[in-house]
């Protein structure tokens, strides 16, 4: 069975340490001129070369030549996360005063430190405090804001950082040369960035990538991340950014999640390009709703469903800018509330039942203004219910089509479905009839689609609006 390549191409002396030279640099001093401390800490993200230092660290102080298949008897690692109870700690104090067999030094490298009980650090804070000359620890942890500061204060810190993806992609450039693996330059940026500073993490990937195709390239590793491609995250992009068709938006990323991308890595992907623009600049990029959106995004991956919320994300993305048609439906929802106030001096003449009321057309203009409001109530529904292309009848039922079956069964739970007939019956007075139905072919109207009717007659009082669905009583769908 081969070898892991990042078994194989593990660092074995300082200088093979990738990334990491403000460290290397100040150990090999210390070594040179045997300022050796008796306690050690090396804190920093996963797969940055901590575990990696600490035994170069406990060969070299030794004079001993580092071998990673043959452990030496007077180095002993210990994983913190298996060892954690005083006992174990209580056994090492015992142990620390035994002299080292062969080597100058007995080192002790406790990884995962920061799991170690309360009582199994005070235990360690002792043999910090007065440790025996031919003792070395070496403590490694993800998690040093978990240690406390008196174990800190007692120990040198070196503070390890992520790799740079450009001293990433020239160590795997390294590899590559070394085992004759064909990749192109385009293949080694996508693994050191998706490797998110972690050297180990980034060769698995390279060692993923040789196996899942003959010839590394940015295509092969693509499909195999499962990231969508450049061409169709930055259509989504523009699609989010600009004012275009909710519809398409939606149906390009319904064609994303069909080709088996999450919605997680999606997020991630243009929340990376979104942050490179701001970088360098986009004039075209609103800083304040890109900042936004970045915040949005960050969310998605930890939804309890991420497919639904990056939609909502997107969708509330888009430009929503207020042009003639959104004022005059603002211009008619306050005419009728006017006219509705003075609806008791009509009733003086002719009492005016919900039985005996006229019913008016209910258009695009009204339903604009229904839209507004369940944006201003309920935001994210508005995400969903914007998508229906509406039909109005006159026996009082609201028929909603939805080209996405998702956007239909949302509607469709009687929470949902309550909510939009609350709105409707707070501007109108009156319960109404929902029905949700798929339709591949249903078009919502978009802000230029809305078509503002004329005035009515004097004679069809706009009072009557509170009718407007007849009375019908209210179905949940």
């Amino acid at each position: 069975m081969g070898q892991a390549l990042y078994r194989k191409y593990r660092p074995r002396s300082l200088e093979d340490v990738a990334g990491q030279e403000h460290i290397t640099r100040t150990l090999r001093q210390a070594i040179k001129s045997q300022q050796i401390s008796h306690a050690y800490l090396f804190t920093g993200p996963k797969g940055v070369g901590k575990t990696s230092v600490a035994r170069i660290l406990a060969h070299e102080i030794n004079g001993l030549t580092y071998n990673d298949d043959e452990p030496h008897i007077d180095i002993i690692e210990i994983d913190a996360a298996s060892n954690r109870r005083i006992d174990e700690i209580r056994e090492l104090r015992e142990r620390v005063y035994i002299a080292p067999s062969i080597a100058k030094y007995k080192v002790y490298i406790i990884d995962e430190v920061h799991m170690l009980t309360r009582e199994a650090f005070n235990a360690l804070l002792k043999t910090l405090e007065e440790p025996p000359a031919h003792v070395v620890f070496i403590l490694a942890t993800t998690d040093s804001h978990k240690l406390p500061g008196t174990i800190i204060s007692r120990t040198q810190r070196y503070s390890f950082k992520p790799i740079s993806p450009e001293d990433m992609a020239k160590y795997l450039g390294k590899i590559v040369k070394n085992e004759k693996i064909v990749a192109d330059t385009q293949a080694l940026q996508i693994i050191s960035e998706h490797g998110q500073g972690s050297m180990r993490d980034s060769v698995s990937i390279l060692d993923q990538a040789r196996s899942f195709s003959s010839k590394v390239t940015a295509e092969s590793v693509t499909e195999m991340l499962g990231l969508p491609s450049k061409d169709a995250l930055n259509s989504l992009i523009n699609l989010t950014l600009k004012d275009s068709s909710s519809a398409t938006l939606i149906s390009n990323l319904s064609n994303l999640y069909e080709q088996g991308y999450q919605a997680g890595t999606i997020a991630k992907e243009i929340s990376e390009e979104l942050r490179v623009r701001l970088i360098n600049s986009d004039d075209s990029l609103n800083k304040s709703d890109t900042l936004k959106l970045l915040r949005s995004l960050l969310e998605v991956n930890y939804s309890s469903d991420p497919n639904r919320l990056l939609e909502i994300v997107l969708l509330n993305a888009q430009p929503k800018s207020i042009n003639s048609n959104e004022k005059t439906s603002l211009e008619t929802t306050e005419i009728i509330e006017n006219k509705t106030d003075e609806e008791p001096k009509i009733a003086e003449e002719k009492p005016i039942t919900k039985k005996e009321t006229k019913l008016v057309a209910f258009d695009e203009t009204q339903w604009q203004a229904v839209l507004m409001s369940l944006k201003a109530k309920h935001n994210t529904l508005y995400g969903v219910v914007r998508m229906a292309e509406p039909t109005f009848a006159e026996d009082g039922t609201l028929d909603l089509a939805f080209a996405f079956d998702f956007h239909k069964k949302r509607l469709s739970e009687s929470a949902n479905s309550k909510k939009l007939s609350d709105i409707i019956k707070e501007l109108t007075g009156q319960s109404i009839k929902i029905v949700c139905r798929l339709d591949k072919n249903a078009k919502p109207p978009t802000v230029n689609e809305l078509k503002t009717k004329a005035e009515p007659e004097k004679s069809e009082d706009l009072s009557t609006i509170s009718s407007i669905f007849n009375g019908a009583e209210l179905l949940e769908s």
